[in-house]
């Protein structure tokens, strides 16, 4: 009851910024509620001068519900779907992981780039734009300035990755009587999901495909998504042996990121239920609850930064995410073609 007292003012302020910006994330999703509602909440964060009565409810907002997002994640992957389907992208989608956290961690020794800046941008880049930070950063203890400058450096390639990609796709010759090769390079070259949408129902109208790019980019998506489980747990250890090494006492269990094991479970739900003939429909609105889950972090995310140092301090972030998109464009094309799909 207390708790309640406590955190239902910035509770319902998050809310009541993230209804509308769901809405405006529906109308343009290729910018989506996420963009729209750190952005609100950060406009909201100048006007409002002390927000010390809705602070715990922002906190609660932007680390817990960030968490159950990701949870409600899992219900929308059908792991045996992706396994059958995804096993030849597989190589494509390591490879691509593994060169954008390799460029995040040189431009972060380089640069100077602050280490959980790095990871984030990295993480976001090569896994799955925002459910990548979403689920990093409670495991590396990232605070809130620092996920809202990851989603904005996120989203910017995205935007450009949506709106490019499809001439981008048509000028390196891809077939148009089918929508495999493009539709692996948009699921495995895109960050976000709505922007990997976009750039594929956009390859499809303009070749008459129907769905079969979309099916084929989203499907590579979600298999991508499951990278999400080993880098999570892979940075907590990382994080638990660097605590030890400075001489600090953590206890692992304590940074554990158990919401990855809930994740995992309600892949396993949904994909026996699946199996069982449950219709995939039924899982929808837990899916959709997610999505808007991460609208409302969002929210409290923006109302918890400073966009005048998110200005003065976004440059480096800017440059990390487009050698990291730079070389995930890059490895994804190379791989392709070794794999004779393009």
């Amino acid at each position: 009851m207390n708790f309640i007292k406590k955190s239902w003012k910035g509770f319902l302020l998050c809310l009541i910024i993230s209804i509308p910006c769901w809405i405006l994330g529906n109308m343009f999703p290729i910018i989506g509620g996420p963009v729209f509602a750190i952005i609100i909440g950060m406009i909201l964060s100048l006007i409002i001068k002390n927000k010390t009565p809705f602070q715990d409810g922002i906190t609660f907002t932007s680390k817990k519900i960030l968490q159950y997002a990701v949870v409600l994640l899992g219900f929308g992957l059908n792991l045996s779907v992706i396994l059958e389907t995804g096993k030849q992208s597989l190589p494509i989608i390591l490879s691509t992981i593994s060169v954008s956290l390799i460029i995040a961690f040189i431009l972060h020794k380089v640069m100077k780039i602050p280490s959980k800046i790095s990871t984030l941008v990295g993480v976001g880049s090569s896994i799955c734009g925002g459910s990548a930070i979403a689920a990093t950063a409670p495991v590396i203890d990232a605070d809130d300035e620092e996920v809202a400058q990851a989603i904005s450096v996120i989203f910017f390639f995205n935007v450009l990755a949506a709106v490019l990609f499809p001439a981008f796709g048509a000028m390196l010759g891809f077939a148009t009587n089918s929508g495999e090769a493009f539709g692996i390079f948009a699921g495995t070259a895109i960050n976000d999901t709505s922007s990997v949408t976009a750039a594929a129902s956009t390859w499809d109208t303009l070749y008459n495909l129907g769905s079969a790019t979309l099916d084929k980019a989203v499907t590579v998506k979600l298999t991508r998504t499951l990278a999400i489980i080993p880098i999570t747990l892979v940075l907590a250890f990382i994080r638990t042996r660097k605590a030890q090494t400075d001489g600090k006492k953590v206890d692992f269990k304590k940074i554990f990121p158990f919401f990855i094991i809930y994740f995992v479970l309600a892949s396993v739900i949904t994909t026996v239920s699946v199996n069982f003939g449950v219709s995939a429909d039924f899982f929808t609105p837990l899916k959709t609850l997610s999505k808007f889950f991460i609208v409302l972090a969002m929210s409290a995310i923006g109302l918890n930064t400073n966009i005048v140092k998110l200005v003065k301090t976004g440059g480096k972030p800017i440059i990390m995410g487009f050698c990291c998109w730079i070389g995930i464009i890059g490895i994804s094309l190379a791989m392709q073609h070794i794999l004779n799909i393009w």
